[in-house]
């Protein structure tokens, strides 16, 4: 895919599954065609003849991904990386705190909190789960500011049941 004159390949992670296999989706149903892939490494086999290359939900792809972006702007190429910087709980998201360590350029794009319309900076998780990464679209997050954000509240009705342990 071209861009402005420039070759551009997008990358998602593959357990982002939640509108379309081959394209990123925005919420508001925009597409630019990507290519999914299970760990950050398998950029660096595809990424050779692109001169930009953007990397969606760079949370989900692990630590591997602070070295991938490192080898890729070392050999010349423009690396734009989009993620959480907190997880649900408002900590700390690896591997982008350290992504923005070493970026040249960082833009913060703020949501308007679902609670009272001031700019948002956290994701409240509406559902229970144990699970850290709980990939999914409406009725799972929603934007909330400081003030309005609990990083402990439970929402039982909703509980996402874990599945039974199969024993062999």
């Amino acid at each position: 895919m071209s861009i402005a004159r420039q070759k551009v390949e997008i990358f998602k992670p593959a357990i982002d599954g939640r509108y379309a296999r081959d394209s990123l989706v925005s919420h508001s149903e925009q597409r630019i065609p990507s290519r999914r892939v299970k760990r950050a490494r398998e950029i660096l086999a595809h990424a050779h003849e692109a001169q930009v290359i953007g990397i969606d939900e760079g949370q989900f792809l692990g630590a591997d991904l602070v070295q991938v972006c490192e080898t890729l702007a070392q050999n010349g190429k423009r690396v734009i990386v989009a993620g959480l910087d907190q997880d649900y709980r408002g900590r700390p998201f690896e591997p982008m705190p350290e992504l923005l360590a070493i970026a040249e350029y960082i833009t913060k794009t703020l949501a308007i909190c679902m609670v009272c319309g001031n700019p948002a900076n956290h994701t409240q998780r509406l559902v229970t789960s144990g699970d850290r990464v709980l990939v999914g679209a409406e009725g799972l997050y929603e934007a909330r500011c400081r003030v309005c954000f609990d990083p402990t509240e439970e929402t039982p009705e909703t509980q996402i049941p874990k599945p039974k342990s199969q024993e062999v």
